[in-house]
């Protein structure tokens, strides 16, 4: 059995790498081509190369599962037109037996999942974030308002962060801070500054426009007979420092999904969105896709297993890729949409993550238990 299990890894790891190889390769060719249009003296053809490179563990990380369906798919189907899988039943493997070999052979790839999850993907695309920042001066992630943050300033008051560029992970230009009373909800001052750094828990801010608020609005607006007063002063000053939570982690965050991030990193900023009172259902959602991603190595395989045992004549191998490419793409539409709907609604964030996971899972051990059950005693595996 060990023989067996060895020979079916062996031809398993074969054709995935391969389907992986040619699918990264389409994929890095088509992002070369958009990516062309960027092209100017300051980001150069090699640049471009670079950063295509860097997203090459990204593209894993999204092609993988797909991958491993195809080429189980392809090896399996491969074995099954060889009669292969009918020698593996009459020396006595049952079609349970299989489906745990199949299993087993998936823990090392479950393994390099979780590795390419927590480690190479979100380094990547961290770098890949600070090429882009560097060199074309944008971030998908950035609302043209700039980037929002929401904290404690002390314990009668609380700070609104506006950062309108991100120059690196630790300094950024364009900063606007407002502050608020909590006791009465009240604007209290606002800084403006051309410059900020954040290190050792502080936000620096250079070139600072002070403006403070005089007086209650509240009891200026309920009595109409108010005198005039002045409302605010103005001060310029050469440079404010005060105690942030936010840190370069949390930075690095927002240019991130959420989805890319590691597990540590996720934690952390879930952390400071629930000390702020902040939407955290969408990074919850992550953490459990993150957990579940893995276990989708283990369905997809699952679901290759009732394609490639069907016994088909010659020529019933390309059925079989074109069927287990079809149900790649439907799992993953049926990921994202579940995902989609999850947020809409508010369902559970294990439910929004688990729920196509546990239905593909359902319906290919299903389809398993249907092929066993309509085989003649003879063979699992009709040759026609």
């Amino acid at each position: 059995m060990r023989t067996a299990r060895r020979y079916l890894a062996s031809e398993i790891y074969r054709t995935t790498i391969a389907v992986l190889l040619v699918l990264l390769g389409l994929f890095t060719f088509f992002e070369m081509i958009d990516a062309l249009d960027n092209l100017s003296e300051k980001f150069s053809f090699l640049s471009m190369l670079y950063m295509q490179a860097l997203q090459l563990p990204t593209r894993l990380y999204d092609l993988l599962p797909i991958g491993l369906l195809i080429g189980a798919v392809v090896a399996l189907a491969g074995l099954a037109q060889r009669n292969e899988l009918v020698i593996l039943r009459v020396s006595g493997i049952s079609s349970k037996k299989l489906l745990f070999m199949l299993w087993v052979i998936t823990i090392p790839l479950m393994i390099f999942a979780s590795l390419l999850s927590e480690i190479a993907t979100p380094l990547a695309e961290q770098k890949t974030s600070e090429l882009t920042l560097s060199l074309l001066g944008q971030n998908n992630n950035r609302m043209q308002s700039g980037y929002w943050f929401r904290e404690p300033a002390d314990q009668y008051h609380y700070r609104v962060i506006n950062i309108q560029h991100l120059n690196s992970h630790t300094q950024v230009s364009g900063v606007t801070v407002y502050e608020y009373d909590t006791r009465n909800n009240q604007f209290s001052r606002l800084y403006t500054a051309e410059k900020g750094t954040f290190e050792q828990g502080k936000l620096s801010l250079t070139k600072v426009k002070l403006t403070e608020s005089l007086i209650d609005i509240e009891k200026v607006l309920s009595n109409p007979d108010s005198p005039l007063e002045k409302v605010s002063s103005f001060t310029s000053l050469p440079s404010v420092s005060f105690d942030t939570s936010l840190t370069t982690q949390r930075l690095v965050a927002t240019e991130l999904q959420p989805d890319r991030m590691s597990t540590n990193n996720l934690l952390n900023y879930v952390q400071y969105l629930k000390e702020n009172h902040l939407q955290t259902n969408r990074h919850i959602v992550a953490l459990w896709r993150k957990g579940s991603y893995p276990f989708t190595l283990l369905v997809m395989i699952t679901l290759a297993a009732p394609i490639g045992f069907v016994q088909t004549r010659k020529g019933g191998v390309g059925a079989k890729v074109f069927l287990g490419i079809l149900i790649g793409i439907v799992f993953f539409m049926a990921n994202q949409l579940a995902l989609n709907v999850g947020m809409l609604n508010n369902l559970p964030p294990w439910l929004t993550a688990l729920l196509p996971n546990m239905i593909a899972l359902t319906l290919a051990l299903l389809a398993l238990y249907l092929m066993e059950r309509r085989k003649k005693p003879s063979s699992f595996i009709h040759a026609k």
